[in-house]
């Protein structure tokens, strides 16, 4: 009954995620190997590579987290804005040595973008999608801050489509979830929140469709370890 309070609603959804990601900034590059098996900057290296940057392009990355997409874009050349709602995210990216001068960092939702239209020409996220409060918003402010022509790359978990492997996967992660929370944080609820997100997300085909229906096209997706993770590529 708690998961279905905290996510019954955009707000306390919101309002859920902002608090415990607070709670895990300090923690989170560790959770990311821990959780990914080292495969995490691996994974964020393929996003790259596919968003294929140059020395002009206009980059956000929403949800940036401690930055780690947004380093790698400008270290490409791109200019690059990253965007969170959580304060002390913020504050341990820009502490970061590679954040001076390369990449501005702004608080923010992804519900309701502080920047004008068509803005950018590249959005990244890693992991900010199925943690979005409404993800209908935030594809349709993606969409508007995009340039024509423009750029989704979005990586996350996807939601396995048998029944068996979804069942083992969710497993797995409620599992090893409640150990790293009990462990880090003394509360085994801390990163159960990441299959209980995953049951209600609508996995990679959903959110192409609901891209389209957002405006973009040639929305698609790759399949990572196996279809376990899936990098998302839609075209404004």
């Amino acid at each position: 009954m708690k998961w279905e309070r905290r996510f019954s609603s955009p707000d306390r959804k919101r309002q859920y995620v902002r608090g415990l990601y607070t709670t895990i900034a300090d923690r989170y590059d560790l959770i990311t190997i821990l959780l990914s098996y080292g495969q995490d900057r691996r994974w964020k290296q393929r996003l790259i590579s596919m968003a294929a940057v140059t020395g002009g392009t206009r980059a956000l990355d929403l949800a940036c987290g401690t930055g780690d997409i947004a380093f790698a874009l400008a270290s490409r050349g791109a200019r690059v804005v990253g965007l969170d709602i959580t304060h002390r995210m913020l504050q341990l990216a820009a502490a970061k040595p590679m954040a001076h001068g390369r990449v501005t960092f702004v608080g923010g939702d992804m519900t309701a973008l502080p920047f004008p239209d068509g803005a950018f020409d590249l959005v990244t996220t890693g992991y900010g999608l199925r943690n979005v409060p409404d993800l209908a918003a935030a594809l349709g402010e993606i969409h508007r801050v995009l340039a024509p022509g423009g750029r989704l790359l979005s990586l996350d978990f996807d939601k396995p489509s048998q029944p068996m492997v979804r069942a083992v996967y969710l497993g797995y992660l409620t599992v090893a979830g409640s150990v790293l929370g009990t462990v880090l944080h003394g509360d085994p609820d801390t990163y159960r929140y990441i299959p209980e997100s995953i049951r209600r997300y609508p996995g990679a085909a959903g959110v192409c469709r609901m891209a389209a229906d957002a405006g973009f096209r040639n929305c698609d997706h790759q399949a990572v370890l196996g279809g376990l993770m899936a990098i998302h590529f839609a075209r404004k």
